[in-house]
């Protein structure tokens, strides 16, 4: 009777696996350009996202409401950005960025410098603004994410578009009043 309990719990065991996993797999993408706008390094993003997905297994029985995965999972994504920043810092010597790893696509003059603008930008600002621009998540979404007050969001974003603006403008960049 014992193995029958066994056998019964392994499967259910398998059956949460392969969902989890099937649920991760569809944020990959969306994880790994976050993960890249912390930490602007191809091999410490696809780091980040094995911790992410360790740490999101570990506390799964956390997650209280199935469908919001994507906003639990992106949180605990940015709290291990925000870990390995810190651990960094505490070094003594800093791990330079890699600047051009492996297989960055091509990208053009005015992309690269509004990355470039972008790093510039204080870390609770750009990371509004990455949720933002280029996840496409709405002010809600991102205030669940960060755990914060949607107004408190909306201040971050215009600072950091405010500040975005300012070192374009330092760099004599591309950005224009008039566009």
């Amino acid at each position: 009777m014992e193995n029958l309990w066994e056998g019964e719990r392994v499967r259910v065991l398998n059956e949460q696996e392969q969902q989890f996993i099937s649920r991760v797999l569809e944020q990959k993408n969306i994880l790994y350009s976050i993960a890249y706008s912390y930490l602007r390094s191809e091999a410490d993003a696809l780091e980040m996202l094995q911790e992410t997905t360790y740490r999101a297994w570990v506390k799964r029985a956390s997650l209280k409401d199935t469908d919001r995965f994507a906003p639990w999972v992106t949180r605990i994504l940015i709290n291990c950005c925000k870990d390995e920043l810190k651990r960094r810092k505490r070094q003594a010597s800093p791990v330079p960025a890699q600047a051009g790893g492996g297989l960055q696509e091509m990208t053009s003059d005015r992309k690269l410098d509004m990355e470039r603008a972008l790093e510039g930008v204080k870390p609770k600002y750009r990371q509004v603004l990455v949720l933002k621009y280029y996840r496409d998540m709405t002010l809600t979404e991102i205030a669940e994410v960060l755990g914060k007050p949607e107004g408190t969001v909306k201040t971050w974003l215009n600072k950091g578009l405010k500040q975005l603006r300012d070192k374009m403008r330092i760099r004599g960049g591309v950005y224009n009043d008039h566009e």
